[in-house]
């Protein structure tokens, strides 16, 4: 496999189901991601000005292409519901090969 038909999770939360399940729809959509799992609710704990805050919040794990990873961050900045959105890039470098061509033949679609 080459450089270019690696895929990628991509990873982010939302506080809410609805708003993680319109998320999912729009990055699928757009070909920004071939699939997006929703998981269930999760505990989050981290510092937010100046507090430490615990928060129930829905992960995403986005499966996209490394073309698409420009465009993905970009999306997620201007349409997520969170002033500062969690996404978090890992590469994926082996997999089942009808896997990785069935995503990157819906990803290489525009």
């Amino acid at each position: 496999m080459n450089d270019s038909d690696a895929l990628f999770l991509a990873q982010t939360t939302c506080s809410d189901p609805e708003q993680a399940q319109a998320l999912a729809q729009q990055l699928v959509q757009a070909h920004l991601a071939a699939c997006v799992n929703i998981g269930p609710p999760s505990r989050s704990v981290y510092p937010w000005d100046g507090t430490i805050e615990t928060a129930l919040e829905v992960v995403l794990t986005i499966k996209t292409s490394k073309a698409k990873i420009e465009a993905l961050k970009a999306f997620v900045a201007k349409h997520h519901g969170y002033d500062v959105p969690e996404l978090l890039l890992i590469e994926v470098s082996d997999g089942l090969p009808a896997y990785f061509r069935w995503a990157k033949d819906w990803l290489d679609q525009d």
